[in-house]
């Protein structure tokens, strides 16, 4: 799991170096002004091309051709490595739903507000967290109840 992580977070570091202009949040306008969701928006359609990118790097390297290692300890390795390459790429499959939400929360108006409370989520989290959809305060009161129902 961290590996995962650590992917999308090097993934989305990507994606934020390839929209750097001129531009950089800033607390001092407005909240959810034109020019951050322009911001928002570019770096979601962005980190969304990384990960296709990298999906379809994935699936060009699968299709060259099978594992042929004569060994069988290099075979075992080479198989688990693949398993762990496919297991994020599918992580990254779901992430883009999440990255295409939040694409729709911008279109709608939506977007840097909490769906529990309607605050506003805050740019240092949306910046860290492009897809979050909660404020850290109600996503730590969801993840309290859903740790209280499993443990039930």
């Amino acid at each position: 799991m961290p590996a995962a992580l650590s992917d999308e977070i090097d993934v989305l570091a990507k994606a934020k170096r390839a929209i750097s202009g001129d531009y950089t949040l800033s607390d001092n306008e407005p909240y959810m002004s034109e020019a951050q969701l322009d911001y928002f928006r570019q770096l979601l359609l962005e980190w969304k091309k990384s990960i296709l990118t990298a999906a379809a790097d994935t699936l060009q390297s699968l299709q060259d051709g099978p594992i042929r290692e004569p060994d069988l300890n290099d075979r075992a390795s080479s198989e688990t490595d693949w398993g762990i390459e496919l297991r994020t790429r599918d992580r990254q499959r779901k992430l883009i739903a999440k990255i295409d939400s939040a694409l729709r929360r911008i279109e709608e108006g939506e977007y840097g507000y909490c769906e529990v409370s309607g605050e506003p989520i805050g740019l240092g989290r949306l910046s860290a967290r492009p897809i979050a959809t909660m404020t850290v305060e109600a996503q730590e009161a969801h993840e309290r109840r859903e740790k209280i129902s499993r443990d039930d």
